[in-house]
This record gives structure tokens, sequence and C-alpha cells, in this order.
């Protein structure tokens, strides 16, 4: 069994990552992504690429963790944002 405060870092990981979920999941049933903001895309791209550098510097699981799958969200939302741009020129 993991220490109490890792257990507190998996929770807090787990809603602060799994926050993206229902835009990521609007994205992908709409294919609508006018109302994504690639600057925030970007700074969040940014975040979780630190942070999850930052845990696996640490050995943190619970950064690792929920950065990695912040990551993947992002990653997704960021690309389909960009396609996007590139097709219709609109930022």
């Amino acid at each position: 069994m993991h220490d109490p405060i890792t257990v507190l870092g998996l929770v807090a990981g787990c809603f602060s990552t799994f926050a993206l979920a229902p835009q990521a999941i609007k994205v992908y049933k709409t294919q609508h992504v006018e109302q994504l903001s690639i600057g925030m895309l970007g700074l969040m791209f940014c975040g979780a690429c630190l942070w999850l550098t930052y845990g696996l510097l640490r050995d943190d699981v619970s950064i690792i963790w929920a950065n990695a799958v912040a990551f993947l969200f992002i990653t997704y939302m960021g690309g389909k944002k960009v396609a996007d741009i590139r097709r219709t020129g609109k930022r």
C-alpha cells in the first residue's frame, strides 16, 4: 500500500488530469476545435512536459502518471487544433 501522501498526489492528479477529458471527448465527438485556444494548448503542453520531466527526475509516480495522461489529452487536442488551423487558416 502506498503512503497517504502518494495517495493524495494520485487523487489530485486524477482530478486535474481528467478535468481535460470532457473537452477531449467533445473534440473527438464533434471534430470542432474553434472553442480551443492555441495559446492555452501550447502553455498546457509546455507545462505538462515540464511537470513530467520534474516527476521523472524526482521519481514521483503521482506527478509522472498525471502529467503523462494530461500530455496525451493535450497533444490530441493540440494536434486537432493545428490541423484545423492549417485547413482553415483561422486561429
